[in-house]
């Protein structure tokens, strides 16, 4: 019966702590025993180590860890003999070490320590300890010793176990490091530039990146807006789980809802088959919606349920689906005035603009433009096997000084076609298709600059819901100090409307 409580405790612990407390409480049903210690071999030390201690009296001659060693004790005699030993009353003439005196004077008078010994070898020991001198019998000793066989096979299992999980949380630790090496080496791999504008973005993509808010991403067409939410997710928990991309303007109205959500077969007249939706695509990863602005009133109202919920029906189904998506949103438009103008639903709104990013156009971060001219020319000259080892001064003042209404996407184009019509090593810029592109004219007159700068900081002020200082205000959006953002709103008579 004992044998059989034993062999139940080794095959149902892996811990050796828990399973020293299985075993000494069986044992203690047929070996009374005050307590009960486990040790193992240390090959790094050369000493035996106390593993495992079921000291119901909190005795303190041993703690967890603490060598054991092999010279004068009854450990590490039954473990250098592989012996059991028996000791009838403790004398520390024949066992002189500090940690059996310890013992004595906690009390210690008998005990019985046997070797754990498997396929030969001895892995360390199993000792029975009493308060009372000779509590031990040679029947008790050498049932003892057939036990060891038993916890000798539970302690490889644990000690197998044990480096495999130590082994496993080294390659977690070095996983973890190497991505965060590859995150700070690459993660803006795409995200070309150095401007302080752009560092002020980057900076709001770090700080909200390993959270799960929704951000809306805010700026014009082709200025990167999709960059910036492949780096969010790139940053986030979700980065090993699917970043998936809808832009809402590409698709028909009709066909829209069935792209987020998905439909059941026969739900309309062309769905032949059961189509998964979007969001079920990206569950536990995350939701780019590109063009936010372009969705419908009828369907911003199950977009919302969505946010708020996490939940939706595919289209002809009654079925509740549950999901656990990240959405990130982009829009070259202002929702703000949409929402005034009615054509965007307001609670909507202020939940895609939990936390806003507004990505400035090209002619707001002019010093990143040598750098995008060199990253674009270098990049289709490699795909066109050219070689282009400069860009005239000259052009680069031109490409600087032009407006680029398109903004990187344009610029990107423009340099394109340049490597295109490139012969030589110096890169071939057509300054009078700069000069003479459309738009690019500055109307001179005051009205008109006054206007534009009106423009752009009440678009600042809407996105920050009116508030000019903090690190999300404003101010701070449009790269000047509070007191300066206040005077220039005063000189252009701008008031928060009531």
């Amino acid at each position: 019966s004992l044998v059989l409580e034993i062999n139940n405790a080794v095959v149902s612990h892996l811990e050796l702590s828990k399973l020293l407390k299985a075993i000494s409480a069986s044992l203690g049903r047929v070996i009374p025993h005050d307590f009960a210690w486990l040790c193992l071999h240390d090959p790094a030390t050369r000493q035996l180590r106390a593993h495992a201690l079921d000291f119901p009296s909190n005795q303190g001659f041993v703690g967890a860890g603490d060598p054991i060693p092999l010279e004068g004790t009854p450990e590490g005699l039954a473990f250098t003999t592989q012996q059991t030993v028996h000791v009838r009353s403790l004398s520390l003439t024949e066992f002189p070490t500090e940690i059996m005196k310890r013992a004595e004077a906690e009390g210690l008078k008998s005990g019985c320590a046997v070797p754990l010994i498997l396929h030969g070898r001895a892995l360390g020991t199993l000792s029975v300890v009493s308060m009372q001198e000779d509590a031990f019998t040679d029947d008790d000793a050498k049932l003892l010793s057939r036990i060891g066989g038993q916890v000798a096979l539970a302690a490889a299992n644990s000690m197998a176990y044990q480096e495999i999980s130590s082994l496993k949380d080294k390659l977690a630790k070095e996983k973890l490091y190497l991505e965060e090496e590859i995150q700070t080496a690459y993660n803006f791999e795409e995200i070309v530039g150095d401007s302080r504008a752009l560092k002020l973005v980057l900076k709001e993509v770090q700080t909200v990146a390993a959270t799960d808010s929704t951000v809306l991403i805010l700026g014009e067409t082709g200025s990167g807006k999709e960059l910036v939410a492949r780096a969010l997710h790139n940053l986030s928990n979700r980065r090993e789980r699917t970043f998936v991309k809808i832009n809402c303007a590409a698709i028909p109205t009709g066909l829209l809802e069935s792209e987020l959500f998905g439909h059941e077969k026969g739900a309309f007249t062309g769905a032949i088959a059961t189509k998964i939706g979007r969001f079920e695509l990206a569950d536990s990863g995350t939701l780019f919606l590109d063009e936010v602005g372009e969705i419908p009133l009828e369907l911003q109202v199950k977009l919302l349920r969505v946010l708020q919920e996490q939940e939706f029906e595919r289209l002809g189904s009654t079925r509740t689906i549950r999901v656990n998506v990240r959405i990130l949103a982009a829009t070259n438009r202002d929702l703000g005035h949409m929402v005034e103008e009615q054509k965007f639903r307001s609670d909507l709104y202020y939940r895609l603009k939990v936390f806003p990013i507004t990505v400035p156009p090209l002619r707001e971060r002019v010093d990143d433009i040598p750098l995008l001219v060199r990253h674009f020319a270098q990049k289709f000259a490699q795909r066109m096997k050219k070689r282009i080892e400069t860009i005239p001064s000259e052009a680069m003042k031109a490409l600087q000084a032009y407006h680029w209404p398109g903004n990187v996407r344009e610029l990107e184009n423009f340099i394109e076609r340049a490597v295109i019509l490139t012969q030589g090593p110096d890169l071939f810029v057509s300054l009078a298709e700069l000069k003479r592109a459309p738009g690019h004219a500055v109307n001179s007159g005051t009205t008109t600059l006054e206007q534009a700068e009106r423009e752009h900081i009440l678009k600042a002020l809407r996105e920050s819901d009116w508030i000019i200082g903090g690190p999300a205000g404003a101010a701070a959006k449009l790269g000047m100090k509070r007191t300066t953002l206040q005077s220039r709103m005063q000189r252009l008579n701008i008031t928060r409307p009531r």
